[in-house]
């Protein structure tokens, strides 16, 4: 049997859950832009949270949570959504503050562990420097 088709013009899959039944994913530009699940036996394209504009979405180590990110004046936020099965749980909280702002939407250069105990970010310029932020 050969790929097939799970969802048409849906988002841009960043993860898959840890029971493997659902795929995670942004579609960042425009009207449509937010955070996109698949379900994967249903092969439905399910909006999860609409208006949000980011490029990075995973599931927490727990499973029973996703982060992503979001910008707001000088600073970035890794966001924690609670999910169970598919369903948002509660209201999204601020997982982290990042004391800098980057683009979230062009050049990013970003990646975070999925405890975030660790973000990398590189920064955009004619040189090439990469930090490295751990939390102690």
């Amino acid at each position: 049997m050969g790929p097939q088709e799970l969802a048409d013009k849906c988002s841009v899959v960043y993860d898959v859950d840890p029971e493997g039944r659902y795929l995670l994913g942004v579609w960042p530009w425009g009207e449509s832009a937010g955070i996109y699940e698949v379900s994967i036996s249903d092969r439905k394209c399910i909006p999860l949270i609409t208006g949000v504009k980011t490029h990075s979405v995973t599931f927490a180590r727990d499973g029973k949570s996703f982060l992503y990110t979001g910008a707001s004046g000088k600073e970035v936020s890794i966001y924690r959504q609670g999910w169970k099965d598919g369903k948002l749980i509660g209201t999204a909280q601020v997982a982290l503050r990042i004391p800098f702002a980057f683009p979230l939407e062009s050049g990013n250069a970003y990646d975070f562990s999925r405890d975030l105990s660790t973000i990398v970010y590189a920064r955009r310029s004619t040189v090439a420097d990469l930090y490295l932020l751990k939390q102690k």
